[in-house]
């Protein structure tokens, strides 16, 4: 973990995807998205981040899935993410 190229989301993203306790994995899930949003806000005014924004959006596309395969969350757009071990996204308009 110590090569992450943006470490204040990375980190707490990685800490989710290797959390096997559900009871943890949906805290972790939450402080991830968080520190994502985070970011994503300090970035909205500067386009020079397209490679962090892509690796951004593939990283909410995998907690997306966790939720949905560990957490059963409800798929309310019938229109599901890959399962996170393909390394695909999501890329239909849905």
């Amino acid at each position: 973990m110590n090569d992450l190229r943006y470490p204040e989301w990375q980190k707490p993203y990685q800490e989710a995807l290797l959390e096997s306790d559900n009871q943890k994995l949906r805290a972790k899930l939450l402080f991830a998205e968080w520190k994502i949003y985070q970011r994503m806000e300090a970035i909205s005014t500067n386009g020079d981040h397209y490679q962090e924004r892509s690796e951004i959006a593939d990283a909410l596309d995998r907690l997306l899935a966790l939720k949905f395969d560990r957490l059963n969350y409800p798929d309310w757009n019938h229109n599901r993410s890959p399962d996170i071990s393909s390394g695909e996204r999501n890329t239909s308009g849905g």
